[in-house]
């Protein structure tokens, strides 16, 4: 038997798209001689499709849709996600068909309800394990949160399951490669069984899908590997599962960060249809590897640069904005904001300190909203985890914008990625990585100034927001007590702002975002 793991890119209610994009891939397998295609979880509705799937006519459709690709699907079998309603009651489903009829459906058990998820407000789970026969061999069906709880492949060993195929919409994170490889291995060993995992890739709003489906054998090993951050076949044949059929590699995490941005911003914005983007640079490192990113993702052609000036603005930030326009061949325009800052400064002559210094950064919003309105191209917000995470950004100000590229990167990954990407072929000039960083809205201003060092601070960032632990634990680890006291005060004081903040994408646990729900009303 050849199975073919389908790792596909739907666009979420894009149900009439993701048909085609099924059909064609089921008809690419049948001639490649495939007796079982899977694709992932939800793949006819994309995922996640939220309170699309609170709407009768969405379901409906998807049912109609449904029905039309058992009648069009060649005659492999073919195991397809979506979601399906029975005695009023919506399931997340998988169905296999062959030869236009239903072979098996599978509802999953368990509705994961935590961090990025939240199949419990739509879902009602499954209660009953799914195994089939096809070709004479008996094949387990769950589907993903089904193979973190092992009673689910419990029962379908018991049932006689031959092997486990395993379709998901699992999301990327830095480290979930490496948990994913650890408890597959450990499942098909314990339980002696084959497991065919099947994920998603592309971005959807903040979610990434990297992909990463692989194979298992019945000894644990990743005998098969489908690659990451693109659409592909794997095919395996299951009489050739005792060795690996080819070179099993993942890239760097350093490497999986940068395509998961561009993933994610590429996929935000074909998506949805838009023209291009336009970026505002300042001749910092957030700007330049925003940049980089966004020709990265999207061609120079759809990307506009606009550097905008002031009198606090160094000759070394003009200086190394046009270096990085010319290396990424972007072009470059400029528009200075002292008219509008002395316009400001002259209605408000009694303003001082920060007021003055958020009046820039929102002098350079309007400008770039109005560009965007003009152009028709998405402001990019240039802004990071670290920044976001104390509030060292101005609202209606830096953060205005419909994507934020950096929004989960921390300050000292952003330096990391820069240093990446300039190993491709140098893009970004040295003295931006290399110079202390400043917002320069006043003379001689240096973040770390209002801050910390950053690798000080993300160190407390990282323990406080990733690792949810306390401030006695965060001194016991060698901080000082007043600036620990100093940066969660801070975190806690920005909620409001976050909460505003544009959606970027997902790569680490805890975002800033679906994985982060703390109340703006707050005196914990």
């Amino acid at each position: 038997m050849k199975i073919t793991l389908a790792q596909i890119n739907p666009t979420v209610g894009d149900l009439a798209g993701n048909l085609a994009k099924h059909l064609a891939v089921a008809k690419e397998a049948a001639n490649n001689q495939t007796d079982l295609l899977v694709f992932p979880e939800l793949s006819l509705t994309g995922y996640p499709p939220e309170d699309l799937l609170l709407r009768p006519a969405f379901i409906q459709e998807v049912g109609e849709k449904l029905a039309e690709f058992a009648s069009k699907m060649p005659n492999t079998a073919c195991m397809i996600g979506h979601p399906y309603q029975e005695n009023n009651k919506l399931y997340n489903a998988c169905s296999v068909y062959q030869h236009g009829k239903l072979l098996a459906r599978y509802y999953k058990q368990h509705l994961p309800n935590y961090g990025v998820f939240d199949e419990c407000r739509y879902f009602t789970p499954g209660n009953t394990a799914c195994v089939f026969t096809l070709n004479h061999i008996k094949i387990g069906l769950i589907i993903c949160e089904d193979i973190w709880v092992d009673d689910t492949l419990q029962q379908a060993v018991k049932q006689g399951a031959q092997l486990v195929v395993i379709p998901n919409a699992s999301p990327y994170e830095t480290d979930k490669h490496q948990r994913r490889i650890e408890l597959l291995s450990h499942r098909a060993k314990t339980h002696k069984i084959p497991l065919f995992y099947c994920n998603l890739i592309g971005g959807q709003d903040e979610l990434v899908f990297d992909g990463d489906s692989m194979v298992f054998n019945q000894e644990g090993m990743l005998v098969q590997h489908a690659g990451v951050f693109t659409e592909s076949q794997l095919s395996v044949d299951i009489t050739q599962l005792t060795t690996p059929q080819n070179t099993v590699t993942y890239p760097a995490k350093i490497k999986t960060i940068y395509d998961a941005l561009m993933l994610g911003l590429r996929d935000y914005v074909k998506k949805n249809g838009f023209s291009g983007v336009l970026i505002g640079l300042s001749g910092g490192i957030d700007s330049a590897l925003t940049l980089a990113i966004a020709v990265d993702a999207l061609g120079r052609d759809q990307v506009k640069a606009i550097f905008m000036p002031s009198r606090y603005t160094a000759t070394i930030s003009d200086e190394d904005t046009q270096i990085l326009a010319k290396n990424l061949n972007v072009t470059l325009e400029t528009y200075s904001i002292e008219p509008a800052y002395h316009t400001f400064l002259s209605m408000l002559p009694a303003i001082t300190g920060i007021t003055t210094e958020n009046i820039q950064a929102r002098c350079r919003a309007i400008l770039l909203m109005a560009l965007s309105n003009q152009s028709g191209f998405l402001v990019l917000t240039t802004g990071n985890r670290s920044e976001l995470a104390v509030g060292y950004c101005t609202l209606y100000g830096d953060m205005a914008g419909a994507f934020a590229v950096l929004k989960d990167v921390f300050k000292t990954e952003v330096y990391a990625l820069a240093r990446y990407r300039n190993q491709l072929n140098s893009v970004i000039p040295e003295r931006i990585i290399t110079r202390a960083p400043s917002a320069e809205l006043s003379y001689d201003q240096r973040d770390e100034d209002s801050l910390a060092p950053y690798p000080v601070l993300d160190d407390i960032l990282a323990r406080y927001l990733n690792q949810h632990q306390s401030k006695r634990g965060i001194i016991a680890a060698g901080h000082a007590p007043a600036l620990v006291e100093k940066i969660i005060q801070l975190v806690r004081n920005s909620e409001y702002k976050r909460r505003q903040s544009a959606i970027g994408p997902h790569i680490n646990h805890h975002s800033f975002g679906k994985d982060w729900r703390y109340p703006i009303t707050n005196r914990y």
